[in-house]
């Protein structure tokens, strides 16, 4: 049986969007939480606190996953990338330009995590079909668009052209 009691912290520290930081956490602290309330990063969206809107998912040493549904104290010694974490130099990420262009968000509550999720997927290097995208897109809950917009802005970075302005 552990000495620990819920009111301890622990002692964490991981690479946030290319910086170190190094914090606290109580054990049951969700990642969510800890980027929102710690570091102050609210692009990370929290929806549902179940892990089924995806709304704060993050990139996890390079995979997507539901920030809600982890400890904070489970980030200990990894590499986290957010929403705020696309952008280099004040230069938007091409998914965030596509978005924009191909109207793929409109209150944009969803847009981070799908973001996070899309970029997962373009990392990858492999050309995702329109299914595939899809597939990955049934993990996030989002009321707005109906997809489309979102389906094309992804095609339009690895497939140049597929959003033609105007068309939406």
């Amino acid at each position: 049986m552990s000495n620990l009691s819920v009111q301890d912290k622990v002692k964490i520290s991981f690479s946030i969007n290319g910086r170190e930081i190094e914090g606290e956490a109580e054990p049951r602290k969700l990642l969510s939480d800890f980027i929102r309330e710690d570091l102050g990063l609210t692009g990370t969206h929290v929806g549902c606190e179940h892990g089924v809107c995806g709304s704060c998912t993050v990139l996890y040493n390079g995979k997507a996953v539901r920030s809600c549904l982890m400890f904070a104290a489970q980030a200990d010694g990894s590499e986290i990338q957010t929403v705020e974490g696309l952008a280099v130099n004040g230069q938007e990420h091409p998914l965030q330009t596509s978005f924009t262009e191909c109207h793929g968000l409109q209150c944009g509550f969803c847009t981070p995590g799908i973001l996070m999720s899309s970029v997962e997927m373009l990392n990858s290097g492999e050309e995702p079909t329109t299914q595939e995208i899809k597939e990955m897109l049934s993990g996030h809950l989002c009321r707005c668009t109906g997809y489309k917009g979102i389906i094309e802005a992804i095609e339009k970075v690895c497939k140049p052209n597929a959003c033609k302005e105007g068309e939406n």
